[in-house]
């Protein structure tokens, strides 16, 4: 180990994958100082991390339990500590909500929640043993205005919500704090995964005549001329390396819109979200 590398903070990322946010954050932590574990399902996506020798690269399935907790010790015995933690992994899930499959929704629910919760209940009894922390968890700003065609997605992201205002809370008698940290439009490759993933589904019946309007939902966030993952980083690692971080941190295309939509009244965010994305071919 390096001369100085004990007073580095040690960051803990899920969801790496080249061409996403999490990936973005692991090389914008490394170049502030950080010796970065970035972790993805398999290392063929992370493999310009893995080349690179200021970067710990490992698998990381946080579906299963076992994994979650091997990694997380690994971590720990290879560093002493784990100072940040990054619950970035995610899926998208798109399609109406009376047709999707409970398999595709189960899915989702797994990853983006149950993820996070795993990640969660294997790092925080270390980082109370050592009465400091950061817990960084990724909602979206979808939760401000749910509107159709990404339901699901939207209702895993409204639980993160909700489970980190919670843990923020719970957390602060053991000094350990957590950011919820809300992006907007940021460029990245979740629409691409999100239609893969429509294909994979049964065909449309109920709602084969809004199938367009479904797929453009999918690819929305990437055509609304979304701020490069880089730039988000930036944004994110500033706000989260302070002595006191803030709980709520939202960056990103259309962030500030629908922070306003959260406030309209129903019938005025209905007609908003009709017009948008209730398209008939």
């Amino acid at each position: 180990m390096e001369s100085g590398d004990e007073s580095r903070p040690v960051v803990l990322i899920t969801g790496c994958a080249q061409g996403g946010i999490g990936h973005a954050l692991a090389r914008e932590f490394t170049e502030k100082g950080c010796r970065v574990v970035a972790t993805s399902l398999l290392l063929s996506t992370m493999m310009d991390l893995e080349q690179d020798s200021r970067f710990v690269v490992k698998e990381l399935d946080v579906q299963s339990e076992q994994n979650v907790n091997k990694v997380v010790s690994e971590v720990i015995d290879k560093f002493g500590r784990i100072d940040v933690l990054v619950n970035n992994a995610g899926v998208q899930c798109v399609g109406p909500l009376a047709e999707i499959p409970f398999v595709a929704m189960e899915n989702t629910f797994n990853t983006n929640v149950y993820g996070t919760m795993r990640m969660i209940q294997a790092v925080v009894p270390h980082m109370v043993s050592k009465k400091k922390g950061k817990i960084v968890n990724v909602g979206s700003v979808t939760v401000l205005a749910p509107g159709p065609w990404a339901g699901v997605y939207t209702a895993t992201k409204a639980a993160i919500h909700a489970l980190t205002d919670t843990f923020r809370l719970e957390l602060r008698p053991f000094g350990i704090d957590v950011v919820n940290v809300v992006p907007g439009g940021i460029r990245t490759n979740i629409a691409n995964t999100a239609v893969a993933n429509l294909n994979k589904m049964p065909e449309l019946k109920l709602y084969k005549p809004y199938e367009e309007a479904i797929i453009e939902r999918a690819f929305i966030s990437q055509r609304m001329k979304p701020i490069p993952a880089e730039t988000f980083a930036k944004d994110i690692v500033a706000a989260v390396l302070k002595k006191n971080p803030p709980a709520w941190f939202s960056s990103g295309r259309h962030s500030t819109l629908m922070a306003i939509m959260y406030y309209m009244p129903l019938w005025l965010k209905d007609f908003i979200q009709n017009q948008v994305f209730m398209k008939k071919k």
